[in-house]
């Protein structure tokens, strides 16, 4: 997933990476959308699209809060690429409105 991630930031405004070991954070502006590591991906999406998400086959509520889902695929095969996908750009659009806070 930090490959396809690092590949589709480039193409959205207002994109920031921070690359911090094996752990790279996604930003749109200042509010933080996307976190990944070695293991998964952590992403910020809409509290109604997270809860809906967290129920799907590898993917668990957040300690990040409630819009936050964990997603932990044991394999990351095309299903996996594409759901990885569609949170990120959902969670880059959410970012967009959603207001900054501390973290």
């Amino acid at each position: 997933m930090a490959d396809l991630f690092a590949a589709l930031a480039p193409k959205l405004d207002e994109v920031n990476a921070e690359v911090r070991g094996e752990v790279t954070e996604y930003r749109r502006t200042d509010v933080r959308f996307a976190v990944v590591d070695a293991d998964g991906a952590e992403l910020r999406l809409q509290q109604e699209v997270a809860e809906a998400a967290s129920r799907t086959p590898s993917a668990t509520p957040s300690r990040r809060g409630p819009e936050w889902v964990r997603f932990a695929p044991p394999e990351v095969d095309g299903h996996a690429l594409d759901r990885a996908e569609a949170w990120f750009l959902s969670a880059w659009r959410a970012a967009a409105t959603t207001r900054p806070r501390s973290e």
